[in-house]
């Protein structure tokens, strides 16, 4: 069953052995290894070749993801691992992710040091050669299409005539031969192909207006059919099965996205197909065997799907039996979509991958994917809800320490990257580490965060350090109030713009936290955007209306930027980077510890050469969550009576 995922793309800057200490988690509660949340699985990312009778996998090899594959027996027995062979030898970072073309070969994505400039490459399973498809320097390269039914060709775009634009090219994935089949005229910000794999719609993007293209056939030229200012979502997800409609996700005339059929000639929507009252759409997945769109996908507290068919809802029915207590995904399927590979997950585990056979009705366990921590010493995720001081209610989540009474605790604030995408409920293990550790874990999807509708998202508009930030305080009175927290021992972590929150909460509101953590956050809202990857500046404009024009918001883009604003800063501050971050520049951080060291106040920063936007590296991940385990434990774990 195919899935077509709406992302937020260009808006998101994105896409924890330390000191032990005393036990805080709680009486009786087991405190495990750092290595035991961030060390690489044994085994993961499991994936069926087109006849379902190989399993591609991710494995470590000398410390990196690197891809192996092995033979499902015909008999519905477990693999046997100790005969799979590894495909590729990666030693400089992870592969970023597969999937097979047909029975034989595989592709995979890459980037070098974590400067996003993915590669495309394509392994041979019978000969073991590697080939680079898209061999150029400094370019990002993307899969438009894998054409499933072409058994040699895939539909990539990258950047290589124009840093700032993406043109489309027919590859083969056995010689490289690359034909071009669709030229960007430098305006073009995306591709839709039909189901035979020509290239019939596109969008474009002056930066503040989003325009619909359509061609009845790639001999005929584009004509826009739909222009909408970037506030309105029209967002096409695939042609109905004829090739001749769209299904789209639209809040055209709504708050909420809903499914659609969208007419291409006229850009006309039909009644909605779906739609939630108090959510917006994630997506929708279809069945390319039997030609018919399955489940609509959506989140309220935590995911949700919408079943327009009664197999699909049968199949889900059967596994969740089979499976009572945990979260159900279909991760992978043969052609035939009668075999599939099943992953089992709660709050409090990545759970266990198996393979479920549709016509016997069993499954296989492949194993659990970190089987180092027990679920039972893990902690829960619970739903909260708080009201803002202008009135606005805000969704979260808190993470109590196991065998901990939710009251007068250290906790950790820890706002989302993005800042246009939401948290979720789901097992993370850095909310788990730190509350292993003995922190409650507090997030909030602030105004702007994504899936709430059109009118919550446009809260967000310039409001970066003000009613934004004024959320994630509110939040930590709430929690002060509800006598949930120690208000001397509130501390913040944040990634991207979780890092820019956490650097304006410490800058704005001073005696609010006792430590901080910066994970490549943003500390200057005017070089910040001066220094974007070049395939973003077709939307700089809408950043300008997002978060502030440079020249006619000035002083608001000053007022909100804390590195102008350090000498208010009194909360011991820790900053992590990557050198070769893409989307926050390594100058925010350097910028923000000049300053600081400017004024004569220490504070840790923490660079990495080989990563970028965030780190990925499994030793890095273990200096990273180790520093900081110890800065918490030094700043939040005794008594801060004199701060106050």
């Amino acid at each position: 069953m195919k899935q077509s995922l709406v992302t937020t793309g260009v808006c998101n800057l994105l896409m924890l052995s330390a000191l032990t200490g005393p036990a805080m988690a709680g009486q009786g509660v087991k405190q495990y290894d750092l290595k035991d949340f961030f060390g690489k699985p044994e085994r993961s990312v499991f994936r069926l070749s087109d006849d379902g009778k190989t399993l591609g996998f991710m494995q470590p090899y000398q410390r990196r993801q690197n891809l192996h594959v092995v033979t499902l027996p015909p008999d519905g027995k477990a693999p046997d691992f100790a005969t799979a062979k590894r495909l590729t030898a990666e030693t400089e970072r992870d592969i970023a992710g597969f999937f097979w073309k047909g029975n034989d070969t595989i592709l995979y994505v890459k980037d070098f040091g974590g400067d996003e400039n993915y590669h495309l490459l394509a392994v041979d399973l019978k000969s073991g050669t590697v080939k680079d498809l898209t061999p150029f320097p400094r370019i990002r390269a993307s899969i438009v299409d894998d054409l499933l039914d072409d058994p040699e060709h895939v539909l990539v775009q990258h950047n290589k005539r124009d840093p700032q634009f993406f043109d489309v090219y027919r590859v083969n994935v056995k010689t490289g031969d690359a034909q071009l089949v669709a030229q960007n005229p430098g305006n073009i910000t995306g591709w839709i192909t039909d189901h035979a794999g020509q290239v019939r719609m596109a969008s474009t993007s002056d930066g503040v207006n989003t325009s619909l293209l359509y061609r009845a056939s790639e001999k005929d030229a584009f004509k826009t059919i739909l222009t909408t200012d970037f506030r309105t979502t029209v967002s096409p997800l695939f042609f109905t099965f004829d090739n001749k409609s769209l299904y789209a996700l639209s809040n055209r005339g709504r708050d909420k996205t809903a499914l659609v059929v969208l007419d291409p000639v006229n850009a006309s929507e039909s009644q909605p197909l779906f739609e939630h009252p108090e959510v917006d759409l994630d997506g929708v997945s279809y069945s390319h065997k039997r030609k018919l769109i399955t489940q609509a996908g959506f989140t309220t507290w935590k995911s949700q799907r919408h079943f327009f068919d009664a197999e699909t809802r049968a199949i889900y029915t059967r596994l969740q039996e089979k499976l009572p207590g945990y979260e159900i995904s279909l991760q992978s399927e043969n052609r035939a979509e009668d075999t599939f590979v099943v992953a089992a997950y709660n709050d409090r585990t990545q759970g266990a991958r198996y393979v479920y056979s549709l016509k016997t009705d069993t499954l296989t366990p492949l194993g659990e994917i970190n089987p180092r921590l027990n679920p039972a010493d893990m902690a829960s995720m619970k739903p909260i809800t708080y009201r803002t001081r202008d009135g606005l209610t805000i969704n979260g989540y808190l993470t109590v320490p196991l065998n901990r009474e939710a009251k007068n605790l250290p906790v950790i604030v820890n706002p989302h990257g993005g800042p246009w995408v939401r948290d979720s409920w789901g097992y993370n293990p850095e909310i788990q580490f730190l509350a292993n550790r003995g922190f409650a874990v507090f997030q909030m999807n602030y105004r702007g965060s994504t899936g709430y509708g059109r009118a919550f998202w446009e809260k967000s508009f310039k409001q970066w350090g003000r009613s934004m930030q004024d959320d994630i305080t509110d939040g930590v009175a709430w929690l002060i109030k509800e006598g949930i927290a120690d208000p001397k021992r509130v501390g913040i972590y944040g990634g991207s713009y979780g890092g820019y929150a956490t650097l304006a909460g410490v800058t704005f509101t001073p005696d609010l936290y006792a430590a901080a953590v910066d994970y490549v956050g943003v500390a200057n809202l005017f070089t910040f955007m001066q220094t974007i990857p070049p395939y973003w500046k077709p939307y700089l404009a809408m950043m300008y209306e997002m978060v502030g024009d440079p020249e006619k918001d000035k002083a608001a883009l000053t007022a909100s930027s804390p590195v102008f604003h350090a000498a208010r800063i009194r909360t011991p501050l820790f900053i992590a980077q990557g050198a070769n971050d893409p989307r926050v520049n390594k100058d925010e951080s350097d910028q923000m510890v000049a300053a600081l060291k400017k004024r004569g106040v220490e504070v840790q920063y923490l660079v990495k050469d080989n990563e970028g936007h965030g780190f990925h590296n499994e030793e890095n991940q273990f200096e990273f969550y180790g520093a900081m385990e110890a800065f918490f434990r030094k700043h939040l774990l005794k008594d801060n009576s004199s701060k106050k």
